[in-house]
């Protein structure tokens, strides 16, 4: 395990990050933390903002009961500010939101009114400063994102194959697109640490294939590499059928039946990876405490879907998958974006 003490290398990190994020002398800054936060991550924060002169204060909110049938994790969806106003408000009247709860308010409920504010987000996922400090956004990367992101907002179907015999269709007309490079300074805009990553949300009824994860694809939910195949059958964007003999498939199984909600079962986003610091091989080396496991939704080149909320199909559950995985190849039009994966053309790094 490793120790969670303030170092200096990860506070000058913190400042070159929240300076790229446009933090500056004068910044308003609101830090938003609840009790479960790593006390670590509020400290950087803190003393980072503290060191490049913004007006900040912190937010420390108690983490609520749980109230789901299983543990809830890497959903994107703190819900730790329980609609209080004074709460909202406060980071309604602020220029940056410094998220350091435990699960993130990018899919918050409240989020969407404080983004109309014209806040934006950076959201410090809940890693240790050493996996932080190993991903920590570059500017160089910014560009490279954004042709990512404008490549599939011009794009109608998105299509998804590999050797171990995944065959997924996706219309992506219309659906809203996003990303990151771990950085904006766009009123309303969002970013997460680590980031590097394209993805869109596909409209209700466009998603439809097989989808096979192989061994050594990753369920970040679980935060564990696959020891077995998974075989999915997604029909109108909803998993019908999950195969596959092994301990892996049936803890996907379960997990999903546990919810006791058919939208447990909707595919929520797809998309791929951006990030050359971010590395398939890193979750080998942690303690699962130690990690969110959010490193490898970027690592560069990977094919990653998640289950659960799709608010643009209006689907919403706190059931969720995050499942990034190797050795596929996207087409956007017929343009290949990742072959075998590895990152194409003007995307390759």
């Amino acid at each position: 395990m490793l120790q969670e003490v303030v170092e200096g290398k990860w506070l000058a990190a913190f400042r070159r990050v929240l300076a790229l994020n446009g933090i500056a002398q004068g910044t308003r800054v609101a830090i938003i933390a609840e009790t479960q936060s790593r006390p670590v991550l509020m400290q950087l924060a803190g003393l980072a903002c503290f060191d490049l002169g913004a007006e900040y204060h912190t937010i420390l909110l108690p983490t609520p009961p749980q109230s789901a049938p299983v543990p809830v994790k890497s959903t994107g969806t703190c819900v730790a500010i329980q609609n209080r106003r004074a709460v909202v408000e406060a980071l309604k009247r602020v220029e940056v939101v410094v998220d350091v709860t435990v699960e993130g308010l990018i899919h918050a409920e409240e989020w969407p009114e404080i983004e109309e504010a014209g806040a934006r987000l950076l959201v410090i996922c809940n890693e240790h400063p050493e996996i932080l400090e190993r991903t920590e956004p570059r500017a160089e990367l910014g560009p490279k994102v954004a042709l990512g992101i404008e490549m599939l907002r011009a794009a109608s179907e998105m299509r998804v194959t590999s050797r171990a015999g995944t065959d997924l269709l996706i219309d992506i007309r219309d659906a809203p697109c996003g990303g990151t490079p771990g950085f904006t300074t766009k009123p309303g805009g969002v970013a997460h640490w680590p980031g590097g990553l394209c993805l869109c949300f596909p409209g209700p009824g466009t998603i439809n294939g097989r989808i096979v994860m192989d061994v050594g694809d990753m369920n970040l939910t679980f935060k564990t590499y696959l020891a077995s195949p998974i075989d999915i059958t997604v029909k109108d964007d909803f998993v019908t059928d999950i195969r596959g003999d092994g301990l892996d498939a049936e803890l996907f199984r379960d997990y999903l039946a546990a919810w006791g909600d058919r939208n447990a079962y909707g595919l929520s986003h797809v998309g791929w990876g951006m990030n050359p610091a971010a590395h398939w091989v890193s979750g080998a080396l942690y303690d699962k405490r130690d990690m969110q496991a959010t490193e490898f939704r970027a690592w560069a080149g990977n094919f990653l879907w998640s289950t659960g909320a799709n608010q643009y199909a209006d689907r919403f559950t706190l059931g969720h998958f995050d499942l990034p995985m190797r050795r596929c190849t996207i087409t956007l039009d017929g343009d290949t974006v990742v072959k075998d994966g590895v990152l194409q053309g003007d995307l390759a790094l």
